[in-house]
Parts: structure tokens; sequence; C-alpha cells
């Protein structure tokens, strides 16, 4: 594979939070010109099997990815998951793992906004909803948009929903890299300078992160991100060069459940690729 002038290794599909499907998220790719993406759903590879069976042979290339929803005593974490061989033990273990999470903080945010709030659903509604693969807080917040209980999705989530603090039932990050690795991908911290809410992770504390991740085997980092100012971007792939960790890019796209457009990493206004994505696409030929 020649190096990619275009890609997007992080996105979303209706498997878990997106809106696009994940046969629409292949047609989005193939308009927008992209020549290298991944699906990183939130604990489910569903939509990646979707998109080989959908494929064609004159498609971009794509990577199969997952992204894991995690935290410990230090804090909230995402781990992204590439290049797994999906049909092995490690790898589903911990999807399975992390869809039990997921349905069990849905049920706890509706017990939650019923007793709190009173807010209530017909029935088909949450039978509608727990059909879906993976509901999450945007599938809510649309509800209450729905019903009236709230005038946005973004104030349904921020207002009311994350009012609800679910401190267990987390999958720790040494499981997530673990079952990645067990299955022959490689562990890339999402978005690494986000914790929880509003929190900005950088400089010891970061760093103090990093060297935690790596000790379980994390092998890259997500520097290439929407959200990421020059100065996010550029602290994170110093790390990547101090440690000789991998780097990646993504938009965290989400089609309308989100504002970042596919494709906006923050990678095509630079003039140059880093040495740590370059090694990144060389693994992956492999």
């Amino acid at each position: 594979m020649s190096i990619p002038k275009t890609l997007d290794l992080h996105m979303h599909s209706t498997v878990s939070d997106g809106t696009d499907t994940p046969e629409e998220l292949l047609a989005r790719v193939r308009e927008a010109g992209l020549e290298l993406f991944s699906l990183t759903d939130h604990d489910a590879i569903k939509g990646c099997e979707r998109i080989l069976a959908a494929r064609r042979a004159d498609d971009p290339a794509f990577l199969p990815g997952v992204e894991f929803s995690c935290r410990d005593e230090d804090g909230k974490y995402h781990i992204l998951g590439y290049g797994y061989d999906p049909d092995t033990e490690p790898i589903r273990r911990v999807v399975a793992l992390g869809h039990g999470y997921r349905m069990k903080k849905v049920t706890a945010r509706l017990d939650f906004l019923k007793t709190r709030f009173g807010f209530d659903f017909p029935a088909e509604e949450l039978e509608r909803l727990f059909s879906l693969y993976n509901p999450g807080k945007p599938h809510i917040g649309n509800l209450m948009v729905k019903y009236g209980y709230a005038e946005t999705k973004e104030s349904a989530i921020k207002d009311y929903i994350d009012q609800l603090r679910i401190r267990s039932d987390y999958m720790r990050p040494e499981e997530a890299i673990a079952g990645i690795l067990g299955s022959g991908g490689i562990p890339v911290l999402a978005h690494p300078c986000y914790g929880s809410g509003d929190e900005l992770i950088l400089g010891d504390e970061m760093d103090r992160r990093l060297r935690k991740l790596i000790a379980f085997g994390l092998q890259g980092v997500e520097a290439y991100y929407c959200g990421f100012t020059g100065k996010l971007r550029g602290a994170m792939l110093s790390f990547a060069a101090q440690y000789g960790l991998y780097v990646t890019a993504g938009s965290d796209y989400h089609g309308k459940n989100k504002l970042a457009a596919l494709g906006e990493t923050g990678l095509e206004a630079a003039e140059d690729r880093p040495e740590g994505l370059l090694r990144f696409l060389k693994r992956i030929e492999k």
C-alpha cells in the first residue's frame, strides 16, 4: 500500500452511536475520496463485518477497528484497536464485556431519568431503543427531544443524562489492551488529551498515564484528532516520538450526532507525515 494522502481512522456507524449505517458510511467514504479508513464502533465489530461484505474491489483500503470505553482509578480512557483478527476469542471476549456494560448503563440511565425527573417513554420506543446493538446517550437524548423533555440532544445529555455518575461497570484499559493484543491487533489511545467531561490532560499527568498504558501494551496515540488545537497535536506528537509510539489520525465522525466531518482529522493540513504514522501504515501492510 502506498502512503495514503487522505485517511480517517476513527468513525462510527449505527452499530454504535453514529447515524449512518455501515453501508451508508462506505458510500460516504467513497464520495469523500478517502484512500484509507477504519470503522471504530464502540464495543462492537459487527459494522466492520458488514463493510467487509459490502466493499468493492476498487473501494478505499479498509482497516477493521473498534473503540472501547474504559475507566480506572485515574479516570476515563478510550482505547482504539486496529487490525485484529475478528474470529479470535480475545477480541470477541472484550467486545462482549463492553457491550454488556453498555446495556447496563442504558437501563441505569433510563431508570435515573424516570426516578429523578419523571421522564418516561412509550413501551414501543423503549423496545426500539433496546433493539439497537449498542444504544447510548445520543439515542436517549434524541428520545428526550422527541417527547419534549429537552430542546436539543446536547442539552439532554449535559443537563440531565450526565447528572448520573456511573462509576462502576467499566472495562479497565488493561482489559481492552489485552484483548486487542491477544487477537493480533494494535491498541491506540483515542483523543488522548480529553478525559471525563471537560477534563484536559496534559504535561506530567499525560506522561504518567502514557507510561502506565505502555506498560499494559499500548502501541499508539491518536495525535491527529478533529478537536485538537495545534498545541495539543504537537504535545502528542512529542510524546509519540519520546516513547516510540505509532501515530494515528481520526475525525470521530458520528454522522448527524456530532459536528465532525468525515476526513476532518487535522492531518489534511500537515505538510509531512510524522514518522509514527509512517511506521503505523507500514505495520498494517503486513
